[in-house]
Parts: C-alpha cells; sequence; structure tokens
C-alpha cells in the first residue's frame, strides 16, 4: 500500500511542480493584455503580451484554466485564448461578434457556456464552448434585459444568475439550465429593485456560506450582503455598508468586488476615493469594515491571487499596478510594490495554471 502511494504521489510531482500563477491585465489604450508571472513573495514579471483588435476589459479563465476569455467593449466581440500552462503566453482561437459594450463574463462550473452582460446592448447573452476553448460564432441565447447591464454571476449551485443594473438600480434574476445553457427569468421574482443612485455593479459569492452573496454599489458607495433562498434563487438584503469614511465629501464610484478564499475578508475599489475598502466577514457572514487602503488612481479592477496571500490593484487612470500583502489573522493590505502597465488598465485576472 506504501509503495501504491508513493508511486502515485510521485506520479502527480510533475503537474504540481509544474503549477504557475499569471496575472493577467486588460491594457484597453494599447489594445493588449499585459501578462505577468507571479513569484512565491508576489513579485511580478512581465512574460509578454497578446495583442488585441478591439480595446479588451472583462476577463475570465475556464473552470479547468486551459482558456481565456475576454470582452471587448470597444468593438462588442468576444474572443477566446489558449493558455500555456508554464509560460502563461495567450495563444488567439477565435473571436465572435456579440454586442456593444460587454462589460463582464463568466462561465459556468463545466466551461460549456461563456455568460455575457452588456452596458449599452441592455441584454444577456449565453455562448457555447466547444472542447477546443473556441466560442460559438452565434449566441446561444440573446436577452434583452435593461440599460446598463454590468455583470452576470452564477451562484454556486450553478442554477440561478443575477445580473447587476448600474442604470436602472435593479438585480435581474434568472434561472440556468445547466445542461441546455438557457436562462429563464426567476418565475417566482424576475427582479429585484434596489433604493434610487444604488447602482449595483458587481458581485460575489461566499465561498463557504453558499446562499450568501455580496454586491458593490456603484453609485451608492456602499457594499449589500443578500440572502439567496436556494429553493426559489431570489436574494433578500440583509446588510448595506458604506465603503468610504464618513468624513469623505468627494465623488466616488464603486467598481470591483472580491472575497477572500477563506470568506473572512471582502474588499471593494472606491474610484474618486481611490482605495481598497475592507472588510471583515464573521460566521454568518455579516460585515464590519476594517477601513480602507489607497491604492493607485481610479482602480476600475482588482484581483486576488488563488492562494489569498496577495493583491493587485489596476489604477485605470495612473496606468499602474500595485501589489499589496494580505496579512492572513487581520486582512490588512501592506503595499509593497507598484509598476507601469500601460494607458486605461481595465481588468486584472489571476490565475493558477498547472493544476488538473
Amino acid at each position: 500500500m506504501r509503495l501504491l502511494v508513493s508511486l502515485a504521489l510521485f506520479a502527480l510531482a510533475p503537474a504540481l511542480a509544474s503549477a504557475e500563477t499569471f496575472v493577467y491585465v486588460s491594457v484597453a489604450g494599447d489594445k493588449r493584455i499585459a501578462v505577468y508571472q507571479m513569484d512565491a513573495d508576489g513579485k511580478l514579471t512581465h512574460k509578454g503580451d497578446a495583442k488585441t483588435d478591439g480595446e479588451p476589459g472583462a476577463l475570465v479563465a475556464s473552470p479547468d484554466r486551459r482558456f481565456l476569455f475576454v470582452g471587448m467593449r470597444s468593438t462588442g466581440d468576444l474572443s477566446a485564448f489558449r493558455m500555456d500552462a508554464a509560460s502563461g503566453l495567450l495563444k488567439h482561437i477565435n473571436t465572435v461578434a456579440a454586442g456593444p459594450d460587454p462589460a463582464q463574463i463568466s462561465t459556468d462550473a463545466e466551461g460549456r457556456f461563456l455568460l455575457c452582460a452588456y452596458y449599452v446592448a441592455g441584454k444577456v447573452s449565453v455562448h457555447t464552448i466547444a472542447k477546443d476553448g473556441s466560442l460559438g460564432k452565434a449566441p446561444w441565447q440573446s436577452l434583452a434585459t435593461a440599460d446598463k447591464a454590468h455583470a452576470i454571476t452564477l451562484d454556486p449551485s450553478g442554477r440561478f444568475a443575477f445580473v447587476p443594473h448600474t442604470g436602472t438600480n435593479t438585480i435581474y434574476q434568472f434561472r440556468f439550465d445547466a445542461k441546455t445553457g438557457l436562462l429563464q427569468p426567476n418565475a417566482k421574482a424576475a427582479r429585484l429593485d434596489t433604493p434610487p443612485r444604488t447602482g449595483p455593479r458587481h458581485m460575489v459569492f461566499h465561498p463557504k456560506l453558499r446562499t450568501i452573496a455580496y454586491v458593490d454599489n456603484e453609485q451608492g458607495g456602499s457594499v449589500t450582503a443578500y440572502a439567496l433562498d436556494d429553493k426559489t434563487g431570489t436574494l433578500k438584503p440583509l446588510q448595506t455598508m458604506p465603503t468610504v469614511p464618513a468624513d469623505f465629501k468627494g465623488e466616488n464610484a464603486c467598481a470591483e468586488i472580491r472575497i477572500h478564499p477563506t470568506g473572512r475578508f471582502l474588499y471593494v475599489a472606491n474610484r474618486g476615493h481611490d482605495s481598497i475598502a475592507r472588510f471583515t466577514v464573521d460566521e454568518a457572514g455579516k460585515l464590519t469594515a476594517a477601513g480602507q487602503t489607497p491604492t493607485e488612481k481610479t482602480p476600475r479592477s482588482f484581483d486576488l491571487d488563488p492562494n489569498g496571500r496577495f493583491l493587485f490593484a489596476a489604477g485605470e487612470s495612473s496606468g499602474k499596478l500595485a501589489s499589496y500583502r494580505i496579512d492572513a489573522k487581520s486582512g490588512d493590505l501592506e503595499p509593497f510594490g507598484s509598476m507601469d502597465v500601460g494607458p486605461r488598465a481595465w481588468w486584472v485576472l489571476a490565475v493558477r495554471t498547472g493544476e488538473r
């Protein structure tokens, strides 16, 4: 038995040894995706770039981390790339027409479908993903929603989809059929209205409390915790917390939201205050404000590395990528580096490749 275990570990060793973490940054001003390799200390090394025909925005990796999908906001296209597990470099697979201003994209758990929300088109769509990573030339499904659809997020069960709209202060609620890839408006409640000037933007689910979700509010300068009814697929607001200090008087618009892999910390980007708001999360999912960390000007996007040790924030206005260490006990951010990445850095995505 010991011999069998040893042989199994030996067989796995090459795959584990080849695992690498890469940070991808959409540089809209240069029409390229910059590729950086992260070492054990969080240091980033530029590996290369992938040129794009349009201005790249939203990025998402396939669940098996073999493919990268990109929303081209200037052309209304969606593109697929193959990720090299060792170098992180990208090879273009195909590009398909989608619709005006694809704001955010996500995949189902099996990597068979790409879901997209459109800021200008006011719709959502589903494209098929082939085994080679290529996207279907025509949408598998397209549904009109409302002005400024900003994200589409599946719940952990993969049965429900939610689409925050910053223009109409609503979150559209859908049922999702993982077998067919089709969305259907939730019969219980097709939309959840939020207060005026809330502007629900992006959404994350708690990694352990599977029926707790958080949405950052672009105009509201806040984050709202929601409870998901896993029978009906509908959301109920639980708590709203400001993301800026009480004495801040300037204009602010929330952007990205991310939750730590442990579920103990939540982070939200403030554009205007130019900071990353920090929250601790208790065992029931309740938020407690933990302050703000200054960051690059206009932090449109940021991401955490898959192990939750580092946070990388892009400044859309500064063209820089800031690096922070995450304190494992408090969730506090310690800055340790900043580098030029290029004009209008729109999206940051950290991916660990090589593990199967």
